[in-house]
């Protein structure tokens, strides 16, 4: 497999394009992390290499991860993947957040308008096919074509949060960054689901690794396990 990053002009999210094998013309790809401000980009990546896209997949349920995939899932004409846990928030992704009350506040429109974004703007992708530990396969694998992707619950950022390994490669979402962790004093974090997803999961990661974070630069399993400090 391949993974292709694009880096979100809004919140820095780190949206990877994962391909089949070599990435040759027609070869099958899934799009993880559709975040604020890159459907353009993948989609014209997406058109130059001549990859056919068969699903939208997120880390997690949180708005900076899934502002674009909407967009994304209808210019492809596909769902969205997403552990079951973290599905509620599509619906109302500021709500869950603990951002709004009875309604998107002016502080909120004004931090939004900040970034270029309107609260308005936001649409919960209109196909979304959720999964749970067993994945696609019952060993908690999801299936897009011809591609195989590993599915690892990792609560405690948020709780259906998930880790997804592409052969050497593990998409991180808001779990692990370079020298530190996700946030979990957000609703629906859990500090001690963290601590234990930290300790059984990533612990037990191979460390060989390459790791793409949600946000920020890439790292390994084998560096943060030795210089992390919350590892």
């Amino acid at each position: 497999m391949q993974v292709h990053l694009v880096v979100a002009p809004v919140f820095a999210t780190n949206c990877c394009v994962v391909v089949d094998g070599a990435g040759d013309r027609g070869a099958d790809a899934v799009v993880v992390d559709a975040g604020a401000g890159v459907a353009a980009t993948v989609q014209e990546l997406v058109a130059e290499r001549g990859w056919t896209v068969r699903a939208v997949l997120a880390t997690h349920g949180h708005v900076d991860h899934t502002w674009d995939a909407a967009a994304l899932c209808a210019a492809f004409g596909v769902p969205l993947r997403i552990h079951a846990a973290d599905a509620y928030r599509l619906a109302d992704p500021f709500g869950t957040l603990g951002l709004t009350r009875g309604g998107v506040s002016d502080a909120l429109r004004q931090a939004l308008a900040g970034l270029g974004l309107r609260a308005e703007d936001y649409r919960a992708p209109a196909d979304v096919v959720p999964f749970d530990a067993a994945g696609d396969d019952g060993a908690g694998t999801l299936v897009a074509g011809a591609l195989r992707l590993r599915a690892i619950p990792a609560p405690g950022h948020t709780e259906g949060a998930t880790l997804y390994q592409a052969d050497g490669v593990l998409l991180a979402g808001d779990v692990l960054f370079a020298g530190g962790i996700g946030r979990t004093d957000l609703p629906g974090g859990d500090d001690a689901a963290m601590r234990a997803t930290l300790r059984d999961v990533v612990g037990a990661l191979d460390p060989a690794l390459d790791v793409v974070p949600g946000h920020g630069p890439t790292t390994t399993v084998e560096r943060e396990m030795a210089t992390n400090p919350y590892l």
